[in-house]
């Protein structure tokens, strides 16, 4: 058992750290006069432009302030946005990095050497537009527009895809999806017939009982979440954390359970049946809102404590002893759900575990449990109707991935590659803002498959890996210099956010709108474009909601009141149909049975580390996001590489050392292209190694990542399908330790 912490600030302090916290909490220092400039000074002499954060997904509304000379000096939280409550986490703090970074992307380029290279020439924007244009149009006339392809991780995607669909393409993914939290997502409508969405929709704020099981708060950083729980922690809630790894959240925890990987189905099932067999579950609940719960009764009936014992390594009494801590809180209690949730290929039918067990608890739509989030209806812009396409990804994979309800990525890489089973592979992709050699597994196959276009463009404002391997890279400015969509966040109540350009563009970059626009005209598609420029655009759709842009560039954030009462439906037990076949939560999931798969839980053994090998985990730190800031000179400074954690136990059968640098060479004998330290700690089990993702650049051209610390995507070269949706389960790799240097090419 963990002591809990006693004060929230000891679980949210690391969101000061350093440069971020500086930039929070640090007044204004005058080196003339030698005194602080007060708060009142500060609004008085300087402004602020509103914003919302790019830095994650979590998109925090917030304020760019600028000093005398015009220059952008720091960053903070919008006080009337529930995504932050006003306080940005150290990532959001130290984005104006990024707009300083001088190894930004600052022109177009077109290749002029082979893929891969890094030989380019500079171009002009009208010249880069007509080689696109020109790669694009012929790919359609011999191939079709559906043979286009747009990955993005990042708001410039919605530009983006407004020009593909236009040119007649509907073939459009996110690396969040098939590779992070699309599993759950399509268990969650298996049971619920809706998803969790995002921002989560756990109502942490008022929950007894908060349940982590792979997932690591206060080190990802979800920034309203993190002050929930800090909140929730000060009430006197229970946390319970599953992970082979004793993490931040861990250690903030009542009960932490150091699970074997591979194993959490087991725990879930076991928990489901102490919790039947002891009448533990929500009866009247139940009763009501489910179907399928006899059939679920019996189908866990074997499912004991002793049983997962033998399979997870977790005590029985344990497992108990957390069950009832479950129940005592129901129905303020949560599972949560998580979100890059690809583990080990069974990964949709896992989550259907957790919404099970949320279910058995009553906490769906109930105070403490789940909220029922609302978004502000937008007046769609009227545009012409979207070409209708003759093809999609779907037909690349005929009866596979059925309850998949958005592209996948990976599907779309492999289905890049030439097949004598395909009569059309993609042949062109647009890259925005997502580095792919990083966040596709199975980088040999990524790199395959982009041999294998006819046209490759990358936007995006770093030089990743991937725009090496581009035809035309494009230079998008950073979200400080730029206009967006709005942010229109489902959350307890609507509201709208916006981002407006603190500064103009830096070099020769330019915003996601306008190359859309501008490519959209150059394949004459102008009238899916119908304003001048985006502030236009953003006036009139403002209008329609009774505001305008004048107001929001004075506000940052408008909340609107909600429709309808139902915040938390299911609290005053009131006749609810559910958008599933039966009307009803499904225990038992009639979807899943119909499309052929198991319509409850199954535990599958999963393979095991040869002698030798460790699995390989791999995580978050809260001051980086992905692979995207590891060059962000503000955040470097609070980190910049990573490390392999290594249990003592190991570390002395190899003979390793804090400090050390080690090589990591996975089942399939690829080892990474640079050393990574040693970390010897007691908070990772002996059968794995951690490590944070995001590290081991191998482009020179960020001068302050290149080379630093080890890439875990490197060693994600084995994935485990997810055939119910096609997720790529990707903690299936292991990794052993060389001491000394490869020797070169060697891997």
């Amino acid at each position: 058992m963990i002591p809990k912490i006693i004060n929230r600030r000891d679980f949210i302090k690391i969101s000061s750290l350093g440069v971020g916290g500086l930039a929070v909490a640090n007044p204004l220092f005058d080196w003339l006069t030698g005194s602080v400039i007060s708060g009142e000074t500060i609004q008085n002499t300087f402004k602020r432009i509103p914003t919302y954060c790019e830095v994650c997904f979590w998109k925090c509304a917030g304020w760019a302030h600028l000093n005398e000379k015009g220059d952008i000096w720091k960053l903070t939280g919008n006080d009337h946005d529930p995504h932050c409550n006003g306080r940005f986490c150290p990532r959001g703090t130290g984005g104006v990095g990024m707009y300083y970074d001088d190894d930004r992307l600052k022109t177009p380029l077109i290749r002029t050497g082979a893929r891969g290279k890094q030989v380019f020439r500079e171009a002009s924007w009208d010249e880069a537009f007509d080689y696109i244009a020109n790669k694009m149009k012929k790919i359609a006339d011999e191939h079709g527009p559906e043979c286009i392809a747009l990955f993005s991780h990042g708001s410039g995607g919605k530009h983006f895809g407004r020009m593909l669909k236009a040119f007649g393409s509907p073939n459009i993914t996110a690396p969040s999806y098939a590779q992070c939290r699309g599993p759950r997502e399509v268990a969650f409508f298996a049971t619920y017939g809706e998803g969790i969405g995002s921002p989560e929709r756990v109502d942490i704020r008022d929950t007894d009982c908060l349940v982590l099981i792979g997932s690591h708060i206060g080190e990802n950083m979800h920034n309203g979440q993190v002050q929930e729980m800090s909140d929730a922690i000060d009430k006197g809630a229970t946390i319970i954390t599953v992970d082979p790894r004793f993490s931040t959240a861990a250690s903030k925890s009542k009960h932490w359970l150091p699970i074997k990987p591979a194993t959490d189905m087991a725990l879930l099932l076991s928990w489901i049946h102490v919790i039947i067999n002891n009448e533990w579950y929500d009866k009247k609940y139940v009763e009501k809102y489910t179907f399928g719960f006899n059939e679920l009764k019996e189908h866990v009936k074997n499912f004991t404590p002793e049983w997962a014992y033998g399979i997870t390594t977790i005590k029985p009494d344990v497992i108990r002893k957390t069950a009832k801590e479950m129940a005592n809180a129901s129905p303020k209690v949560i599972i949560h759900p998580g979100r890059h949730v690809t583990w080990y290929g069974d990964d949709t039918q896992r989550l259907r575990a957790v919404a099970i067990l949320n279910a058995l608890l009553g906490s769906w739509g109930r105070r403490g449990g789940f909220y029922n989030p609302e978004k502000k209806k937008m007046v769609k812009l009227d545009l012409p109707k979207y070409p209708k396409p003759s093809k999609t990804w779907r037909d690349a994979f005929p009866d596979q991935y059925k309850l998949a309800n958005l592209a996948l990525a990976s599907g779309i890489c492999d289905a890049t590659i030439p097949t004598a089973e395909r009569d059309c592979s993609f042949k062109g992709w647009i890259v925005n803002g997502t580095n792919l050699i990083s966040t596709l597994p199975k980088p040999a196959n990524t790199l395959k498959a982009i041999q294998s276009l006819d046209l490759m463009v990358v936007i995006d404002t770093m030089p990743m890996e991937i725009t090496g391997y581009a035809d035309v890279v494009l230079p998008e400015c950073t979200y400080l210099e730029r206009y967006d969509n709005l942010r229109v966040s489902a959350h307890r109540e609507p509201t709208v956010a916006l981002r407006s350009p603190a500064t103009e563009p830096k070099y020769n970059s330019k915003p996601a709108w306008w190359m859309a626009k501008e490519l959209a005209s150059k394949l004459d598609l102008d009238d899916y474009f119908p304003f001048k420029t985006h502030e236009e655009e953003l006036d009139w759709q403002l209008k329609q909601i009774d505001s305008s842009l004048d107001e929001m560039k004075k506000i940052g954030v408008k909340k609107f009141n909600r429709e309808y009462e139902d915040l938390y439906p299911m609290d005053s037990f009131e006749d609810f149909e559910f958008n599933t076949n039966t009307g009803k939560i499904e225990l038992y999931s009639t979807a899943m049975e119909d499309e052929g798969y198991e319509p409850l839980p199954e535990y599958t053994p999963h393979e095991e580390p040869p002698e030798g090998y460790y699995r390989l985990i791999y995580g978050r730190a809260p001051m980086h996001t992905f692979s995207r800031t590891a060059n962000n000179p503000n955040l470097t400074d609070l980190m910049d590489e990573n490390s392999v954690w290594i249990n003592p136990k190991v570390a002395k059968e190899w003979d390793l050392e804090n400090g050390q640098e080690i090589w990591l060479e996975n089942q399939d004998g690829i080892v990474t292209s640079f050393p990574i330290k040693v970390r010897v700690t007691e908070r990772i089990r002996w059968d794995s190694i951690y490590m944070v993702h995001g590290f081991g650049h191998t482009d020179k051209r960020m001068k302050r990542a290149y080379g630093k610390g080890a890439s875990d995507s490197e060693l994600i070269t084995q994935t485990k399908i997810d055939p119910v949706m096609g997720g790529t389960g990707m903690r299936v790799n292991f990794v052993t330790f060389l001491t000394e240097a490869p020797q070169k090419g060697a891997a």
